[in-house]
């Protein structure tokens, strides 16, 4: 019954990336709550809020790296794990995902490591201060010690998505979500443990998502179980993985590339002040762009599975549905953060320097962002078309090839100073998002035209 429910290549396009696109959009919302919650009750601590909110932000770059790694491997197998259910490939889909797991722990455990090792000068290098280091270091030594749980939850969580258990997927960072906005305050406040106390919760919360989803990928209910024999590694297989993955992987190396890059130039034109605006920032664009995420995530496997069968008409009418979706959803948020942005600068702080020099900035960071909607529906068909050197390459090309050099050149430009750095960002979406976009209706659309089997009815 369950795998007769989850055939995209029958049925209505649009429910099916409904389907998958709501509760996978709540649930990315709710991831975002793990970090997102931390910076919002650290940001009003007593006595010291802009230091210890500067000092989170300051992590952001190695949490996005771990992230990336967990989408090197998650979000590289899952899209292959589709593709072979969609021609009733269960054994090789069944062994993407073994190898995914067995990928993410590897690289999970090396990664803590190293960072725990090198935290010091990495944090200096991102552009910690004397009044900064102590924040960043508390919270980011907790953290990491929760590396394996972060991997497992967000890395593994895809396949549960793929195999179009879209409620569940939700779940599982429902779960985490709801105990660390219950644990956050009791940590940080009530035992009076400030930072730590945030990393704590935050670790704890991200533990039970890992036991939610190893649980769920070896019961009854999954339709591809996550099993010994499966784990084996299959090096051609992890080569087709990692491949497909390289593009989210490279997106998020690159985003923290840039929080890098930024911070750095910041703390030179304007200070710790600046930096502590560009997390609040960072903060909003995770919140902002999950609901497009989430619909381009949702419609992956759709996408996926459809070309695997060979149902090429309802490839189009899935990408036609996604981009406008994506479009619709990113005006609206430019309109509203244009008009508003003093409130979500009250979310995470209420020291009112940061919050004055804060609203211009955000206007000018976010004026282009209807235009990265047109990057992600690119980006993500790439993906769920396994082409990855297309996705690649336009991952690198935004972030790499415009936004650092801008964010390095245009302060230097005139009196833009700390503008400058806020600008590149716009500029990029522009640039990049027009160029993913065209290149695929030029390159995948008349790939499209055919069919290889005939279109099924339902």
């Amino acid at each position: 019954m369950a795998a007769s429910e989850n055939d995209f290549s029958r049925g209505s396009i649009a429910r099916h990336i409904f389907g998958l696109a709501l509760p996978m959009t709540v649930a990315q919302l709710i991831n975002v709550l793990y970090s997102v919650v931390d910076r919002i009750y650290i940001g009003h601590l007593p006595h010291a809020s802009a230091q210890a909110l500067t000092g989170i932000g300051l992590c952001l770059p190695i949490i996005t790296i771990i992230s990336a790694f967990a989408n090197l491997f998650g979000m590289g197998g899952a899209p292959l794990c589709s593709i072979a259910r969609g021609g009733h490939e269960e054994k090789r889909a069944q062994n993407v995902m073994g190898n995914s797991f067995s990928m993410l722990i590897v690289s999970g455990a090396v990664l803590m490591m190293l960072c725990l090792i090198f935290k010091r000068p990495i944090l200096y290098l991102f552009g910690a201060s004397s009044d900064t280091f102590s924040y960043a270091d508390q919270y980011i030594t907790i953290y990491l010690i929760g590396t394996l749980f972060v991997m497992t939850s967000l890395g593994m969580n895809n396949f549960i998505n793929a195999q179009g258990f879209g409620r569940m997927g939700m779940l599982t960072v429902l779960l985490g979500a709801v105990m660390n906005i219950i644990l956050d305050p009791i940590f940080i406040f009530v035992f009076g443990l400030g930072v730590r106390g945030a990393a704590i919760a935050t670790v704890i919360s991200q533990g039970a998502s890992a036991v939610w989803v190893l649980r769920f990928l070896t019961g009854k209910k999954a339709l591809l179980r996550l099993t010994r024999e499966s784990l084996k590694l299959n090096f051609a297989l992890v080569k087709e993985i990692t491949l497909l993955g390289t593009s989210g992987f490279v997106m998020s190396v690159t985003n923290g590339t840039v929080q890098i890059v930024c911070n750095a130039v910041l703390a030179r034109h304007g200070g710790d002040l600046y930096v502590g605006i560009m997390t609040v920032i960072n903060s909003v664009r995770e919140i902002i762009t999950m609901p497009v995420t989430g619909l381009t995530s949702g419609a992956q496997p759709v996408i996926g599975y459809n070309y695997g069968a060979g149902c090429y008409k309802r490839v189009k009418s899935a990408i036609k549905f996604m981009t406008a979706g994506c479009i619709i959803f990113s005006v609206v948020m430019w309109a509203v953060l244009f008009f508003e942005p003093r409130f979500f600068l009250h979310l995470f702080t209420q020291e009112q320097e940061l919050i004055a020099k804060g609203i211009p900035a955000m206007r000018i960071y976010f004026c282009g962002i209807f235009m990265m909607s047109l990057q992600f529906a690119g980006q993500s068909t790439y993906v769920a078309l396994n082409r990855p050197k297309q996705a690649v390459f336009f991952s690198l090309f935004r972030k790499v090839i415009i936004v650092v050099p801008l964010t390095l050149l245009l302060p230097m430009v005139g009196d833009l100073g700390t503008n400058g750095v806020f600008l590149a960002e716009p500029i990029s979406n522009v640039i990049g998002g027009t160029a993913s976009f065209a290149t695929m209706l030029v390159t995948v659309w008349p790939a499209l035209k055919g069919k290889k089997y005939q279109e099924k009815q339902g």
